[in-house]
């Protein structure tokens, strides 16, 4: 890793190049915060009738209050009308499970929805498969490829009826299962068909009395792999309109609210898996958005609670869903339900075939830098190294590798700061009379960067390795807890390269790995007090962020200031070292001559 301070500098220039890069520095780790903050404003009342999505999606969405369905057949699931046709209904409640080589749906024919989504691929936090329905969610808000139309009765009546169910047991895909219902006024019809893939298409139409009703499927209740409140801060909906896609955070995204189309794809997700709907007709899909709060106290994991102990004070999240349908009334989509691994989204295609759901894994505002350096690692993991922490090392050392040519050249240029540095010690004795607001002061510098400039010294050649490497390490901060990949992914004693070390032991390192970087990167010329600082106040932010962050960016953090340290040592022993050495002996040397005659003198 590149030295986290400004070697070489000296005279007029050591001081502001200085500030420069602790300037850099500090805005770069500080304004992830900052920037978080920025974009998620107050959360909007989850009671909002319509509207739109808090001006979300693009201009070129028309946002709309719902409109209320032609007809209104919440009685007709009551009771309360007589039948004017045959009914259907069954007579108990059965499941029927779907299952390929990826995942293993259970369906409930009561409302004809999903109890329980299994990704066979994935573990969740005790190791068991991982069930994508959050169940607690689901109870209070609605469980997945529900109905949602505009009449909470109605609604709710569609949700409890007993479905008839085209089959029952355990069938194998690719297949279609179809769930048929009428109480004699009101007729409901959804079909699922399913192939090899994550994807599944859905084909819903209800009708009162023969009139079509406004009928959305809905994925209302979040994830099932969320199991501490940390997590649900990477909730959000997503959506692409015309090729553009758009990620809106909780806070920005306000219960009830309807957006008509078009709509390449609408999903909600996580930082892992999604939900993603691709309407079979983007110009004329509807989109509602579904914001609610859980108190997930009892459930979620964290320090000294467990999974189903109490906790003192409520805990509350975030749980977004959404609900896709058609202006028509007649719903007829794809359904994508799995990971957000770029190897598998990429090959999704919205109903524009240039459109995939390639987008739904946002690397944030670093996003071509963590997009690429996640795939280069991806590459490595796949064709080097088949563990993640191993490939996380070999990408450490590519990327220093890379970065020795400007390594070298900042020696280079501090050696030619040092040549000069008796003529820059001149000029500010010959202005030290003058006060610092003293216009003559501006005269100093000017001399001071014509005298850089005439030998070839750039002011702020000592920032360059830093200036370069913080994109990559901020891009690996946030794309860490982005990538599916990652999850659950050990190296040696390390059980999760996005949790924090167990052990500390990779901050430790940190800290101390930081210090030796500062104690073998030469600084002559630099305030002394400016030296200590650094020397002190990097470790002690380095070590702050990857306390409690994915041991992932500690791992990588840390192997690039040992490589840095290795390299430095070396280059430390080469001529332009032994030369540094020299002059700043000679230099010392001198001060100290000086010293020891005005002591004389006294």
């Amino acid at each position: 890793m590149a030295e986290f301070k400004t070697p070489h500098q000296q005279g007029g220039g050591d001081n502001r190049s200085l500030l420069v890069m602790m300037l850099v520095l500090v805005t770069v780790f500080l304004g992830l915060q900052y920037f978080r903050a920025k974009t998620n404003p107050q959360t909007a009342s989850p009671n909002a009738a319509a509207g739109t999505l808090q001006g979300a999606v693009t201009s070129q969405t028309q946002a709309s209050a719902a409109p209320a369905p032609a007809t209104t057949p919440a009685a007709g699931l009551s009771g309360s009308t007589a039948p004017a046709g045959p009914t259907v209904q069954a007579s108990a409640e059965s499941t029927t499970i779907v299952e390929n080589e990826l995942y293993r749906i259970t369906f409930t024919n009561r409302g004809g929805q999903v109890i329980s989504w299994i990704l066979k691929k994935y573990k969740d936090s005790d190791g068991k498969p991982l069930n994508l329905v959050h169940t607690q969610a689901a109870e209070q808000f609605g469980y997945p490829l529900s109905l949602y139309t505009y009449d909470a009765a109605l609604t709710a009546g569609l949700n409890k009826a007993l479905y008839v169910p085209s089959a029952t047991g355990t069938m194998t895909a690719p297949g279609t299962l179809t769930f048929n219902y009428s109480d004699g006024t009101t007729q409901v019809r959804k079909t699922f068909s399913f192939d090899e893939t994550y994807v599944l298409h859905t084909d819903a139409e209800v009708t009162h009395n023969g009139a079509p009703v406004r009928a959305l499927i809905s994925w209302p209740g979040g994830f099932g792999d969320l199991d501490n409140a940390a997590a649900y801060n990477g909730v959000q909906l997503d959506t692409s309109v015309n090729g553009k896609d758009e990620h809106l955070g909780p806070k920005k995204v306000s219960g009830g609210a309807t957006v008509n189309g078009p709509f390449d794809w609408v999903a909600v997700s996580d930082n892992f898996f999604a939900a993603a709907f691709l309407p079979d007709s983007p110009a004329t899909a509807t989109a509602a958005t579904l914001h609610n709060e859980l108190d997930v106290a009892k459930t979620i994991r964290r320090s000294g609670i467990g999974s189903g102990s109490s906790s003192k004070g409520a805990v509350d999240v975030p749980i977004l869903g959404t609900a896709v349908g058609d202006t028509t009334g007649h719903t007829s989509t794809r359904i994508y339900v799995g990971p957000k691994a770029i190897s598998v989204l990429k090959t999704i295609h919205a109903a524009n075939p240039n459109v995939t759901l390639e987008p739904l894994l946002d690397f944030g505002f670093w996003g071509a830098i963590g997009k690429y350096l996640f795939l280069t690692l991806q590459f490595i993991h796949s064709h080097i190294a088949s563990n993640w922490g191993w490939a996380n090392v070999i990408l450490t050392v590519l990327i220093n590798i890379l970065m020795l040519p400007f390594r070298i050249k900042t020696m280079q240029n501090g050696l030619k700061m040092q040549r000069i540095q008796p003529q820059m010690d001149a000029i500010k004795e010959k202005y030290k009379k003058y006060k610092a607001t003293d216009p003559k002061r501006n005269e100093m510098n000017v001399e001071i960067m014509k005298l850089q400039k005439d030998n070839g010294v750039n002011m702020f050649g000592g920032c360059i390795p830093t200036l370069i490497t913080i994109p990559f390490l901020y891009a690996f901060f946030t794309m860490l807890p982005r990538v599916v990949e990652l999850r659950q992914a050990h190296w040696l004693w390390l059980p999760d390269l996005q949790a924090p070390d167990p052990w500390h032991i990779l901050p430790i390192l940190m800290v101390v790995s930081m210090f030796l970087v500062q104690y073998y990167t030469p600084s002559p010329g630099v305030d002394p007090q400016q030296q200590k600082m650094m020397a002190f106040m990097m470790p002690a932010i380095t070590g702050y962020f990857t306390w409690n962050y994915g041991s992932g960016l500690a791992l990588y953090w840390a192997i690039g200031n040992l490589i840095s340290i290795l390299q430095q040592s070396i280059m430390n022993r080469t001529s332009i070292g032994r030369e540094m050495r020299e002059i700043a002996a000679k230099r010392a040397r001198r001060k100290a001559g000086v010293g020891a005659t005005i002591q004389g003198k006294r």
